[in-house]
């Protein structure tokens, strides 16, 4: 489909929960999701409403390819993290920043680069730098790598 890497079929995919529901979104719904805007939106609608893609994906599941479908943990509004933002900085002993991103991602939170008034978390490694400087001069909370794995536990 074009326009839609790994990336944003993950954010599809936590977004929607199923192949099913993606492929029954209409543009409007599509657009409404956070990263993607008018064009992947418009690829996306293409993409379905032509007979012949959805019959490849029609025999694909015939022929045995299995479409993993989130569980009720993993759908959205039912995550605790749900529409937290993330920035990590300085060095993680537990995770790479891929995996600590990921984590966050799984349970509904997103992870950016910078710091922001919109940011939730700034979660603070060894040498965090000026991230952690300007979090706190934002008002944003800084928290350690152990208080950031404690939070995912909740979550």
């Amino acid at each position: 489909i074009r326009q839609v890497g790994q990336h944003i079929a993950r954010v599809l995919a936590t977004h929607f929960g199923s192949l099913t529901a993606i492929m029954a979104a209409d543009r409007d719904t599509l657009e409404h999701v956070h990263e993607i805007g008018p064009e992947i939106a418009n690829s996306l609608e293409s993409y379905f409403r032509e007979p012949r893609n959805r019959r490849v994906i029609e025999r694909l599941i015939k022929f045995g390819v299995r479409i993993q479908e989130l569980s009720a943990e993993g759908k959205p509004g039912e995550r605790g993290l749900r529409g937290k933002i993330f920035v990590f900085t300085g060095g993680l002993s537990h995770f790479t920043r891929d995996e600590a991103k990921r984590k966050v991602e799984a349970l509904g939170g997103r992870a950016t680069a910078s710091v922001s008034k919109r940011t939730d978390y700034v979660v603070a490694g060894t040498d965090p730098g000026s991230k952690a400087e300007e979090a706190k001069r934002l008002g944003v909370r800084v928290l350690t790598e152990a208080e950031f794995v404690e939070l995912l536990k909740k979550s």
